[in-house]
């Protein structure tokens, strides 16, 4: 679902198959899960696999859009699931409170996200252009300048010439957590004796967004997982083994698809070291790229 919404955030004439954009969503995503801090490496190689079909400041800039649509269907499935939490069960005072401060959250998140849209507000090139007026990364602002306005200009521009496209983009997103749904209700109703609902269902696939997102930075998110899951599992009656169990088949899921992508690796004769190598490669020549496609009015 998001390697086919990825694919949506191209622009005339730039465009990517679906193939090869799962491909690179499966290598990237097996690189991100098992680096530390994998988000910095997943989406900088997923653009730099595919670097020989699309320029590479195009396919960031792409990349960085389906992002903000991912995050947007995020901050909305995990409100739906904290205000459903709240409303439906007794909570004990810090899962409330936690459940509260998801609400504020989100909803502060989602307007301050409209308004800087519509404001377009150049929160990276006014950062960078902040610190060298202070005497602070003029190198840097130098070499990353052009890089950072073409992704900052494709970014706004995609907002406001390809407005039609939203609503398909964010029904893939959300499709995505659909059946994240659907995999929860199927795992429970198969390892429980208690029979699942929807509304468990989807409480669990919205509590695993809100781990997946806070520990990103830990490698297959070891042993949170398993621990987030089962304290839900224990709320909503299901026992803590039913919950951890839940986590564990999620955790053979992403072994499988890793799986997957390192056998793509090799097929391409990789190695997660040489992806992590492009990776950091492909953000210093984006800088090339984007600079060549604002010479050229891309």
């Amino acid at each position: 679902m998001r390697a086919r919404a990825w694919t949506l955030c191209f622009e005339a004439p730039h465009r990517l198959g679906f193939v090869e954009a799962f491909k690179a969503y499966l290598i990237g995503d097996t690189a991100g899960n098992v680096v530390p801090l994998g988000i910095v490496v997943s989406e900088p190689a997923k653009a730099a696999l595919v670097r020989e079909r699309v320029p590479l400041v195009v396919a960031l800039s792409a990349i960085a859009v389906e992002n903000l649509f991912y995050m947007l269907s995020v901050a909305l499935f995990v409100f739906g699931g904290a205000a459903a939490l709240l409303l439906s069960f007794p909570l004990p005072r810090s899962l409330r409170w936690s459940s509260e401060g998801v609400l504020a959250g989100v909803a502060v998140f989602v307007t301050f996200g409209v308004v800087a849209a519509r404001r377009q507000w150049r929160f990276l090139s006014g950062t960078l252009e902040a610190l060298a007026a202070r005497g602070v990364g003029r190198r840097l602002l130098e070499s990353k300048r052009e890089k950072v306005v073409a992704i900052e200009e494709r970014i706004y521009g995609f907002y406001s010439r390809n407005r039609s496209r939203f609503l398909p983009i964010l029904l893939l997103e959300g499709g995505f957590h659909l059946l994240g749904v659907m995999e929860a209700y199927l795992t429970i109703y198969l390892i429980s004796d208690v029979p699942p609902t929807a509304l468990a269902a989807f409480l669990f696939e919205s509590v695993n967004r809100v781990i997946t997102m806070v520990f990103k930075f830990v490698p297959l998110r070891a042993g949170v997982d398993e621990l987030g899951t089962g304290q839900l599992a224990r709320v909503l009656a299901f026992g803590v083994a039913a919950g951890v169990t839940l986590a564990i088949v999620r955790k053979a899921r992403m072994l499988f698809w890793m799986a997957v992508g390192v056998a793509l690796l090799v097929g391409r004769g990789l190695s997660l070291r040489a992806v992590t190598d492009e990776a950091a490669r492909a953000q210093r020549d984006a800088t090339e790229d984007s600079r060549d496609s604002l010479e050229s009015g891309v």
